[in-house]
């Protein structure tokens, strides 16, 4: 029997099988998650998205990798608190027209990596993101400031640590969409990331989505398939 042959859309490597087509499917490319890579794997899994003229986001990429990386991509930027590398292509294709305003919320200055890291997935992604940080509840005439602004974007991103406390405030004064990220930022009792995680999911404020925890590259994606359903039912209507 004839073995198959792989499918276009996705090019094998002996650690990875690309998929060309998620960005047609998803709206966006196939994103390099760097924690447990190699830089050897991580340069070739991006020149097998350049050879297809495809933009390269990775994640998760430690000042160590990144010097290898920058100096074999001297073209690609490292985002040092975000911790992520990206490699444009000069036929970037635009994944959505910001249409949809998004606002990134940090409570305190220890969550702005996991902040960033949504922050340039975001931009990445196609969308002009807003930061609004150190905000948070300990000093809440500093949260309440800001409300008025903040009422005027189409999504949130509220990424905090501790007990997790602002996206409950902003999720009972503002009517947006809002995705909150825990992060593992805190002393003992909190469980690198545990009781922020519950504490969000747990929200009196009803509608928050809640992900990962640290995980802002989650929250941004999440923010972008919004957009892009409500670019398509715009264009529908």
């Amino acid at each position: 029997m004839a073995r198959r042959r792989p499918s276009r859309s996705i090019l094998p490597r002996a650690f990875a099988h690309l998929d060309l087509s998620r960005q047609h499917r998803l709206g966006a490319p196939e994103i390099i998650y760097g924690a447990g890579k190699t830089v050897p794997q991580i340069s070739a899994i991006i020149r097998r998205l350049r050879s297809v003229r495809q933009s390269v986001l990775a994640t998760r990429i430690d000042p160590a990798k990144a010097r290898q990386l920058c100096r074999l991509f001297p073209k690609g930027k490292y985002h040092s608190p975000a911790r992520t590398f990206t490699l444009l292509s000069p036929q970037r294709v635009n994944f959505s027209q910001p249409s949809l305003s998004v606002a990134i919320c940090a409570a305190g200055t220890s969550d702005h990596p996991v902040a960033e890291e949504a922050y340039v997935t975001l931009e990445f992604l196609g969308h002009r993101p807003a930061r609004f940080y150190d905000i948070g509840v300990a000093g809440l005439h500093r949260t309440l400031g800001h409300i008025h602004s903040l009422r005027n974007y189409h999504a949130l991103i509220v990424v905090a640590g501790m007990e997790a406390a602002l996206p409950s405030v902003l999720g009972g004064l503002i009517r947006s969409p809002l995705i909150a990220v825990p992060t593992s930022v805190g002393y003992g009792a909190h469980l690198k990331g545990i009781t922020a995680l519950l504490g969000m999911l747990n929200s009196c404020a009803p509608g928050i989505t809640v992900v990962n925890i640290d995980n802002g590259f989650g929250a941004a994606y999440s923010v972008h398939r919004i957009a892009l359903t409500s670019k398509t039912t715009t264009h529908r209507r």
